[in-house]
């Protein structure tokens, strides 16, 4: 196990739209956030593909990666993830080669295999119904060999330009069991959603070890997705966390919508069964003063054995949440670049 301050950390972005904001707001934010990880030393800053959302501005994820790529120096930008079999793998690699070909060393190509959105929305994404989460390893293996043909097979003679020669690091991002096996037999790092899925985390992550055989890496390497909400104090750390706990009722509601402002009582907004909905799927997150959040981050990693965390920190403020990854920064013991 690394300890904390070796551990390389990242940042998590979906691009949250505010109650009585707009997308464009929303992407501005984003790129801010972006700006200031970069000069913390965060080592990735990575933005998640959602369809039909009312609260994420990152649908057009290779777009936004060019987006902060551009103004940003030195962070590795990338995805958390594409969702794979919504498009075309040939479109995938010539997106992502046009990225590593305006950024070079500076892309990462994370790929889930959920659609990221509603079926109504999916079959309007995929055209093809016949694309979908069961070919996910088929697609893969088309979209490697486009990168690189000469080391695996099935492009077909076609080629992928920009993309085809180039070294793109691909990631597997899941929150079960398939894409943490798939990763391990292909010798590929592998990324946890944590931040939503902690029930399940453990287990993914000693089969992805279990199964690891060489090939990309020659050991494993398990980054875990991680809500963090640092502020100065405990007390205003669960204010601010209100925001997020009211974004998942939400989606128990069957309404996902903006970020709201935090609230004083969580307990006049949820009832009783979406209280322990919501403490299941957000019961891994990390909330609290510098002392607080760096006694649970190691106690984290000795449980997990992470090889990097990936911080998610939705928080209505910007200000405020520009604050608290400073505080995880200064916590990690992070490198500000120049």
């Amino acid at each position: 196990m690394k300890p904390l301050e070796q551990t390389p950390f990242s940042v998590l972005d979906l691009s949250p739209i505010l109650a009585g904001g707009t997308p464009g707001q929303a992407l501005a934010h984003t790129l801010t956030l972006a700006q200031h990880a970069d000069q913390l030393g965060f080592t990735r800053y990575w933005l998640a593909e959602h369809h039909g959302m009312r609260g994420i501005a990152s649908a057009a994820t290779a777009v936004v990666i060019g987006h902060v790529a551009g103004g940003t120096r030195h962070i590795r930008v990338g995805s958390g993830g594409i969702m794979l079999p919504n498009h075309a793998p040939l479109v995938i690699a010539e997106q992502f080669g046009t990225l590593e070909s305006l950024y070079p060393g500076r892309i990462d190509l994370g790929l889930g295999r959920a659609p990221g959105t509603d079926q109504a929305t999916m079959r309007a994404l995929r055209r093809d119904s016949g694309a979908d989460g069961d070919q996910f390893p088929q697609m893969l293996q088309e979209l490697r060999a486009y990168f690189r043909p000469d080391l695996y097979s099935g492009s077909n003679g076609i080629h992928a330009i920009p993309g085809e020669g180039l070294d793109v690091p691909i990631w597997l991002l899941g929150s079960s069991g398939f894409s943490a096996q798939l990763a391990g037999y292909l010798g590929l790092p592998f990324a946890f959603a944590g931040q939503f899925a902690p029930r399940s985390m453990q287990a993914a992550l000693d089969l992805y070890r279990h199964t690891f055989r060489p090939g990309v890496l020659d050991q494993p390497y398990a980054m875990v997705g991680l809500n963090v909400i640092a502020a100065d104090t405990d007390e205003r750390a669960q204010f601010l966390a209100t925001s997020q706990q009211r974004k998942f009722v939400d989606l128990i509601r069957g309404n996902p919508g903006p970020l709201d402002p935090p609230v004083e009582n969580m307990d006049d907004y949820w009832q009783p069964h979406e209280r322990a909905s919501v403490h299941a799927q957000l019961g891994g997150s990390i909330v609290g003063s510098p002392v607080t959040v760096k006694a649970q981050l190691r106690d984290f990693l000795e449980r997990t054995g992470a090889d990097e965390i990936m911080v998610n920190a939705a928080i209505f403020d910007q200000a405020e949440r520009l604050r608290s990854y400073e505080i995880v920064a200064q916590i990690a013991g992070l490198k500000p670049t120049v």
